[in-house]
């Protein structure tokens, strides 16, 4: 039924539908392991299909709601990366009161909870990037991996991003799990998935990828205080303290080798990338309005006193 009747209307938004987002979740969960061949691969394929469908209406819907401000975005290179940097002050979510708060002021059991919700929409930066530079031109594939690299550390098993973010989850004690993980949350690793694994939004992705290099930052900043004044250990807040320096040299390469090539080869191609910058930051926006909802009640636009 289309979403102009009343039913469609009262359907929440994806990004709040948790029956949606956890099966979304569950099935990136199986489908993104090594597998082998299933016996039944005529019935296997119908209930991918089935997925897929699922999965490409939300993000239709999600798209929907960007498409007119990333249709402003200029193709010309250098006004591109401009107005793409702009989005680290003007983007959605950006300034969230929330993480001065749990710098500030939040507890360790609030803290733990924090860590929960953020490890449980976690879909891989890694091997989002892996996914993404599939194909793509040899200056921006050329940055994609030095990218990658760093994120595996540099062929160093303890310099790897992802397991440094593991090791925080251990520390506090956590056990990140998909039915426990608000909607939005789920959301934001569901979107990554999709747009890393559907080439037709390649675009999509590198530019959701590039914006969290671009405004992760400050928020990684915010949260190492928090842990660094909860007394977690410099080892286990390592995650945060690395992302809160190393991101901002990847950023800066990421705008000018892999945005500024791609529009001057594919000047339309800047609309997509423009979509999936906006379609990650409002992502991250509905999460963090949703922990702040869940830490101050009410509409969570005011902390406790």
């Amino acid at each position: 039924m289309a979403d102009g009747t009343l039913v469609g209307r009262l359907r929440p938004h994806p990004h709040q539908d948790h029956a949606l987002q956890a099966k979304l979740a569950h099935w990136n969960h199986a489908r993104l392991a090594p597998q082998t061949p299933p016996k039944d691969w005529r019935g296997d394929l119908m209930r991918e299909h089935g997925m897929l469908a699922v999965e490409r209406e939300f993000i239709e819907r999600t798209r929907l709601g960007q498409s007119a401000r990333a249709a402003t975005a200029p193709r010309e290179p250098g006004a591109f990366v401009a107005w793409f940097e702009r989005l680290k002050d003007l983007g959605p979510g950006q300034g969230d009161a929330l993480f001065p708060w749990l710098a500030e002021r939040a507890t360790l059991d609030e803290m733990r909870w924090f860590v929960d919700q953020e490890a449980a929409g976690e879909a891989g930066f890694d091997d989002l990037v892996a996914l993404s530079q599939v194909k793509m031109p040899v200056q921006a594939k050329l940055e994609l991996a030095r990218n990658y690299w760093d994120e595996m550390g540099r062929g160093n098993a303890k310099g790897m991003h992802g397991p440094m973010l593991e090791a925080l989850v251990h520390a506090l004690g956590v056990t990140p799990q998909i039915d426990t993980t608000l909607a939005p949350s789920l959301a934001l690793g569901n979107t990554m998935a999709a747009l890393a694994t559907n080439r037709v939004y390649a675009y999509h992705a590198i530019g959701a990828l590039g914006v969290i290099e671009l405004t992760a930052p400050g928020r990684a900043v915010q949260v190492s205080l928090a842990l660094r004044r909860l007394k977690v250990s410099a080892k286990a807040r390592h995650y945060f303290d690395l992302h809160a320096v190393l991101d901002v040299k990847h950023s800066e390469a990421w705008n000018h080798e892999v945005f500024a090539s791609i529009a001057a080869e594919t000047p339309d191609a800047a609309v997509h990338i423009a979509e999936g910058a906006l379609m990650r930051l409002q992502c991250g926006a509905d999460c963090f309005d949703a922990y702040r909802r869940h830490f101050w009640g009410g509409d969570g636009k005011k902390p406790p006193a």
